[in-house]
C-alpha cells in the first residue's frame, strides 16, 4: 500500500474519530445547551445530524466532480483544512445555533468521502474497486473504534475536549496529506467540470437512466437510512434503555467500530471472492435484518454489546452494492458516480436522525404512554425488509458480478 493509500485511509479515519469524538457527549451537550430533557435532546440531535447531512448532499457531487476536474488532492487538503477550523468553532459554541452552524460547515467538509473513494478506484485494478471500497469502510470503522474511546475518556473532562480532540486530528492528516499525497487524475482520465453534473437532482435523473444503477441506488439509499439508526440515536437509546454514561457509550461504539473493521477490512475480501459482490450484498441485508430485531428486545447492555458484531455483519451490504455499480461504469465516471453514492447517504442521512429520533423520542415520553426506547431499530427492521424485497425481485434482477 503507497503512501496516498493510506493518507486516504486516514482521511476517512480521522473524519469517522471526529464524529466518533462526539458522540458519547451529545445527550449532555445539547441538554446542557437548550436546558431541555432527553428526548428533547435526541430531537435537537436529529436536527443537528440532518443539517450535517444535507449539506453532504448538496457538496457531494459538487466536490465529486471537482475532484474529476482539478484533481483530488486540492479537494482534499481544503476541505481538511476548513474542518479543524470549524471543530474549532463547535469547540467554542455556546449556544444551539452556533452549533447548528458549526454542523452544516462540517457537512460540506465532511463531502470528502466520495473523493477519497474516487481516489481509492483510480488505484484499485480494474475489478478490485469493491475491495478498495471495503478498505475505506474499514478506515472509517477503526475510527469508530478510537473516535468513542477517546471521546468517552475525554467527555469525563468535559463536553467540548472531544471538539478540540477533532480540531487536532483534521489539522494534523491535512498537514500529513501535504507532505505525501499525489495527485492520481492523469489527463486520460480527467473530466471537464459541468455544473449541470453537480447539481445532485440532474445527476440521479442523469445516472438512474443508465442500466441497473436506478435500482441500485434505491437499494444503497434504503439501507443507508436503516443502518443509520446507530449513529442517530444510539447514545440516546444506551442512555435510557441501560443507563450507560459517556464512557460507556463510547466503549459501545468503540466494539461496533472494531467489528466493522474486521468485516469491511478482512471478512469482505472473502466474502466477495466466495459470493461475489451481489451475494455478499445480500449477506449483508439479511444479518442487518436479524441484528435490528435483536436490539428491539434486548433489555440487558450486556448482551446488546454482545450482539454488536452481529450488527456489524450487516455492513457487508454497502461496498459489495459500491462494487456493483462502480463496475458497471467507466474509470471516467468514477468522481460522478462516488459523488453521487456519498449524495444518496447524505439524503438518508438527512432523513434516518430526524425519523429515528423523532420515533424515540415518541416513546420515551411520559405522555405517549408507552415507553420502549429500541422502537427506532423495529423501523430499520421494516426498511431492512423492504430493501430486501426490491433486491430479490425478479423484475429487480441485478447482474452478478
Amino acid at each position: 500500500m503507497n503512501l496516498t493509500a493510506v493518507f486516504l485511509l486516514a482521511t476517512v479515519m480521522i473524519d469517522a474519530m471526529g464524529v466518533g469524538l462526539i458522540m458519547p457527549v451529545m445527550p449532555d451537550l445539547i441538554t446542557e445547551v437548550t436546558g431541555g430533557t432527553l428526548s428533547d435532546a435526541a430531537l435537537w440531535g436529529g436536527v443537528l445530524t440532518t443539517a450535517f447531512a444535507v449539506m453532504q448532499f448538496l457538496f457531494s457531487p459538487l466536490l465529486g466532480n471537482l475532484s474529476d476536474w482539478l484533481g483530488r488532492r486540492p479537494v482534499l487538503l481544503v476541505s481538511l483544512a476548513v474542518m479543524a477550523a470549524d471543530y474549532v468553532v463547535m469547540a467554542l459554541a455556546g449556544t444551539l445555533w452556533l452549533l447548528l452552524i458549526g454542523r452544516l460547515i462540517g457537512g460540506i467538509t465532511a463531502a470528502t468521502h466520495a473523493t477519497a473513494s474516487a481516489t481509492m478506484a483510480d488505484l484499485a485494478e480494474p475489478g478490485k474497486e469493491a475491495q478498495g471500497f471495503g478498505l475505506i469502510s474499514a478506515a472509517i470503522g477503526l475510527g469508530f473504534i478510537l473516535g468513542p474511546l477517546i471521546g468517552g475518556v475525554l467527555g469525563e473532562y468535559g463536553t467540548r475536549a472531544p471538539f478540540w480532540a477533532a480540531a487536532f486530528l483534521a489539522g494534523a492528516n491535512g498537514l500529513l496529506g501535504w507532505a505525501v499525497f499525489r495527485e492520481t487524475v492523469t489527463d486520460a482520465i480527467r473530466r471537464p467540470f459541468v455544473l449541470r453534473k453537480s447539481n445532485p437532482f440532474s445527476a440521479f435523473l442523469a445516472m438512474s437512466h443508465l442500466p441497473g444503477v436506478g435500482r441500485g441506488l434505491i437499494g444503497f439509499f434504503l439501507y443507508q437510512v436503516s443502518f443509520a439508526v446507530y449513529p442517530a440515536v444510539w447514545a440516546y437509546f444506551g442512555k435510557a434503555r441501560f443507563g450507560w454514561e459517556p464512557g460507556m457509550i463510547g466503549v459501545s461504539l468503540a466494539i461496533f467500530g472494531v467489528s466493522l473493521v474486521l468485516v469491511q477490512g478482512v471478512l469482505i475480501r472473502s466474502l466477495i471472492d466466495r459470493l461475489g459482490n451481489r451475494g455478499t450484498a445480500l449477506f449483508g441485508l439479511v444479518f442487518s435484518g436479524i441484528s435490528y430485531g435483536a436490539l428491539s428486545v434486548v433489555t440487558s447492555g450486556q448482551l446488546a454489546l454482545i450482539l454488536t458484531p452481529l450488527a456489524a455483519l450487516g455492513a457487508a451490504f454497502s461496498p459489495a452494492m459500491q462494487g456493483i455499480l462502480s463496475q458497471r461504469l467507466g474509470p471516467s465516471r468514477q468522481g460522478e458516480l462516488q459523488g453521487l453514492l456519498g449524495s444518496t447517504s447524505a439524503i438518508a442521512m438527512a432523513i434516518a436522525p430526524l425519523l429515528m429520533t423523532a420515533t424515540f423520542a415518541h416513546f420515551t415520553r411520559a405522555e405517549t404512554g408507552i415507553y420502549f426506547p429500541p422502537a427506532p431499530f423495529l423501523v430499520a427492521l421494516f426498511l431492512t425488509v423492504l430493501t430486501l424485497a426490491l433486491f430479490l425481485a425478479p423484475a429487480s434482477q441485478q447482474q452478478k458480478s
